[in-house]
């Protein structure tokens, strides 16, 4: 199973994306992590949650092949669709969700743990934007949250990845530890968040997103609109075919 889900005793919620052999998210992982994070809405046992992968990669991005072999823009318009309830989801979970990236995380990666409360990471971990190279655009929104504007920007035009020291220097990762200590340490956080008061956690939740000045469904919504136009115009199919026959 692609994406994986348990509620311990102390209310934690880990939800693990499993997806050999890069994490690669499909239509239906996306999906299913944004079914996961909304249902916290009515389930109160639930205080506080960690998203985080198993095996190579935290995750790789979309699934390429699939998109590509969906019938004309089918699979293009579907990971779009999904692509925006995952990242909403995570961003508008009832619950604080931590995202304990260990390893490369890189498009939709970025959407997902840039729309995060908090993020720790593992050491040497590389994070970035290949859209500009897959000719779509999409999660600078997210990016933007982790790095500052002008950084983003040129990791958007470049394609360049940026580290998990890189991203502490900036305060947007919360810790960067060895990788057999990533688990420890996200659940550390998560148990203490989980032994406060879990009405008020879910209302200051609630609060740190209403004063948020960037409306993170508008702004990822305006950027796709320039995916669907590049997928008219060709540029899209271009990429993948180009990634698939292995000539990038």
């Amino acid at each position: 199973m692609a994406i994986d889900h348990v509620i311990d005793d102390d209310g934690i919620l880990e939800i693990v994306m499993d997806n050999p052999p890069v994490n690669a998210l499909g239509i239906s992982d996306t999906q299913e992590i944004a079914t996961i994070l909304n249902s916290v809405q009515k389930d109160q046992s639930i205080k506080v949650a960690i998203l985080t992968a198993r095996g190579k990669g935290f995750c790789a991005g979309v699934d390429i092949k699939e998109i590509e072999n969906l019938q004309e823009n089918d699979g293009i318009l579907k990971i779009n669709r999904s692509c925006y309830e995952a990242f909403a989801s995570v961003y508008e979970c009832a619950v604080p969700v931590i995202a304990a990236v260990n390893d490369f995380c890189l498009g939709s990666g970025i959407g997902l743990a840039g729309a995060a409360d908090m993020v720790i990471s593992a050491d040497g971990v590389n994070f970035g934007l290949p859209e500009v190279d897959n000719g779509a655009l999409g999660a600078l929104t997210h990016l933007t949250r982790l790095v500052p504007q002008q950084r983003a920007r040129q990791m958007l035009y470049t394609c360049e990845t940026a580290t998990a020291e890189e991203l502490l220097g900036y305060g947007s990762v919360y810790k960067v530890v060895p990788l057999e200590q990533l688990e420890s340490t996200a659940r550390k956080l998560a148990k203490e968040i989980a032994d406060k008061p879990p009405r008020t956690i879910r209302a200051a939740k609630e609060s740190a997103n209403g004063i948020e000045l960037v409306d993170i469904r508008n702004s990822y919504r305006f950027e796709q609109g320039f995916t669907y136009e590049l997928n008219l115009a060709g540029e899209g199919e271009k990429a993948r075919q180009a990634f698939i026959e292995g000539r990038r």
